[in-house]
């Protein structure tokens, strides 16, 4: 267990995950989770964003003057955030579009400059790296239970195709449109919140 506490890449999965331990990134979670494939999109990007800002800077830390180390992550952030937001508008235009603003604001996610300080100012590039994915893959989790939930029950359907059957609308099932509106997606993750704390012994306070 102490392995794994320590453990730059599990932990963030569980024991000090950036949403339900950190309370991290919370914005995003409710903003483009009411369908699965952009919240899985924006997870995979602050992925990829957060595992490679953290090796850069990881890489150029010693050479950074202490007074404008935040100009600089958020240079390199920016950057690859355009990337990314390029990238997604060149092969996935239609999610693109779904995560409009969304995907420039992951300049601004609490996650990544958290990152950035806590932990690839301090450390080499390999463990930062793991860092960077195991925090992001821990986010993208969050997003994509919170997603599946919200697009199963509020529209009977999951990545655009519809999963409950016609029957049971036939039968008087109806889509349950609250979970499609975001008060719906802060309760469903306060619950996702409450239940990994009682189960954790560990995150609950004394």
């Amino acid at each position: 267990m102490a392995e794994i506490k320590n453990n730059p890449l599990l932990t963030p999965l569980n024991l000090n995950n950036p949403i339900t331990v950190q309370v991290l990134g919370i914005c995003s979670a409710l903003a483009v989770t009411s369908k699965l494939q952009p919240a899985l999109v924006m997870g995979l990007s602050v992925t990829v964003i957060v595992a490679f800002a953290n090796v850069i800077i990881s890489l150029i830390r010693d050479t950074i003057p202490n007074r404008i180390r935040i100009i600089v992550q958020l240079v390199v952030v920016a950057t690859l955030v355009t990337i990314v937001s390029e990238v997604l508008k060149a092969y996935a235009y239609d999610v693109s579009l779904q995560l409009s603003v969304y995907v420039g604001l992951i300049i601004t996610n609490c996650i990544l400059m958290g990152r950035l300080e806590a932990f690839a100012m301090s450390n080499g590039p390999w463990a930062s790296f793991l860092d960077g994915i195991g925090n992001g893959l821990g986010y993208a989790g969050i997003l994509v239970a919170v997603g599946f939930v919200r697009e199963l029950f509020g529209s009977g359907a999951l990545f655009g195709f519809k999963i409950i059957p016609q029957s049971l609308y036939d039968a008087g099932y109806m889509n349950n449109g609250l979970m499609i509106m975001p008060p719906m997606a802060l309760l469903l993750l306060a619950c996702i919140v409450w239940y990994h704390r009682s189960k954790e012994k560990s995150l609950q306070e004394n």
